[in-house]
């Protein structure tokens, strides 16, 4: 397994989604400032402000910073906290999505426009309607349909959430019971909404069972990914408060999805949060870690590494170095 690279130095990024776009890649990643905010389980001292746009011709060539393509002083619903993004393409027009909350302090997910890749992008004037919680992360299947996965526990506040409804009062099931979800929905045809009502992501353990809500170690807490590796459909995620990268497969993009196992131990930082693209015959896992901040977990840095599978496509586990 080769070394991670560290890939920008001129300012602090996390949560990378890295695309192929007319042969190049695409890194879509958030914007971590110093907030001064104290920390909390809210993630209130994650103030992000702006997305930045970076582009590599090659993995290990220069990375191009495309500067300020969106700001929250652009988006006419905003609140505050710019977290996760990402970006999809349809008949030349490039689509970020992007979570924020609104003027009320509710996350919803925005959409915005551009004819490049790298920006600038110009926000819709309202969030998608029935949009709720983080970490937007859209898949492009092999016939052209478009499939949002998104959630997020914690400050990403799903737990305030059951069947695409908000609850009075928002908590975690019990350890015994089912663990929350993430959720997943087709696009419309025009990209700018929810083609469907967003259906629950079930990950299933060996024995064919939906993981629990105490099974820290394996259920779903936020950082969807999708990617597809010989036919089959991988749903990778993040463990949240047992700082892993797991991994389920499942054979639609809807699932169930079956646990595999780790694609990336805990890292220095609390969060964890990747993407997974295909360049040029290999595979790559994007991720982020604090070491160039001194570990300060709201002060992130973009890194790459390769990632490859065994015999019978299972991801060999990345050590994440954690200290």
């Amino acid at each position: 397994m080769k070394k991670a690279r560290y890939l920008v130095d001129n300012l602090y990024t996390a949560d990378p989604a890295a695309h192929v776009f007319n042969g190049k890649i695409y890194i879509y990643p958030s914007h971590d400032v110093e907030s001064g905010i104290p920390e909390n389980d809210n993630g209130d001292h994650f103030d992000m402000r702006d997305y930045h746009v970076f582009s590599m011709d090659d993995i290990d060539g220069e990375v191009t910073d495309h500067g300020n393509v969106l700001d929250v002083k652009d988006i006419p619903w905003a609140g505050r906290q710019l977290w996760d993004s990402d970006c999809a393409c349809k008949n030349g027009k490039y689509y970020l999505y992007f979570p924020l909350k609104d003027q009320t302090d509710i996350f919803r997910i925005g959409v915005a426009i551009s004819d490049k890749p790298e920006g600038p992008f110009v926000p819709q004037e309202a969030p998608m309607k029935g949009s709720y919680s983080i970490d937007p992360c859209v898949f492009e299947d092999e016939d052209g349909s478009h499939y949002m996965y998104f959630g997020g526990l914690w400050g990403g506040q799903l737990q305030r959430y059951r069947d695409n409804k908000a609850i009075e009062c928002g908590h975690e099931p019990a350890d015994d019971e089912k663990a929350l979800p993430a959720r997943v929905a087709k696009l419309s045809d025009d990209m700018l909404e929810f083609g469907e009502e967003p259906k629950a992501l079930v990950i299933l353990d060996e024995n064919g069972e939906p993981l629990k809500a105490g099974d820290h170690d394996r259920r779903f807490f936020e950082a969807s990914w999708m990617h597809k590796y010989k036919g089959k459909y991988y749903f990778s995620y993040s463990t949240g408060n047992t700082h892993k990268l797991c991994y389920a497969v499942g054979d639609n993009p809807y699932g169930p999805f079956t646990y595999q196992g780790v694609i990336l131990t805990p890292v220095v930082g609390w969060t964890t949060h990747h993407s997974i693209v295909e360049f040029k015959g290999k595979w790559y896992l994007f991720h982020h870690d604090c070491v160039p901040s001194n570990g300060k977990t709201w002060l992130r840095s973009l890194k790459v590494v390769e990632m490859e599978y065994d015999a019978e496509g299972k991801i060999i586990t990345i050590e994440g170095m954690a200290e």
